[in-house]
């Protein structure tokens, strides 16, 4: 691109466009209480899906105020690396192999530097 084109534009610092004719789109107020007792109003749009919990500023979730609670969805737990473990080998072969590794690093010799 050649600079001609930039000189003197001010890219990015005003808009071409006017906003004449331009109306915001209905808004309703949507009102959360969380449970340290604060209270939260975001505006929405009349169209949008209004959900039923809100993160209030501390970090909370504030229930919208003509709902009840939700029902919590019931995910999977979570895998830890003990989990995946198991899924591989046995106890028993886990134990094996243990007594194999101490094996070799109570044989090991260890080398003193002079």
């Amino acid at each position: 691109m050649s600079e001609r084109n930039l000189r003197g534009s001010r890219l990015g610092t005003a808009s071409l466009e006017s906003e004449s004719g331009v109306e915001p789109a209905e808004r309703q107020q949507i009102t959360y209480h969380c449970p340290n007792g604060h209270t939260v109003t975001v505006p929405m749009s009349m169209e949008a899906d209004v959900p039923p919990l809100w993160e209030c500023r501390c970090g909370a979730e504030a229930l919208r105020a003509d709902t009840d609670q939700p029902e919590k969805k019931v995910g999977r737990p979570t895998r830890t690396h003990w989990d995946m473990l198991l899924e591989r080998r046995t106890i028993a072969e886990l134990e094996v192999l243990l007594d194999e590794r101490l094996a070799l690093l109570r044989n090991r010799t260890v080398k003193r530097s002079a």
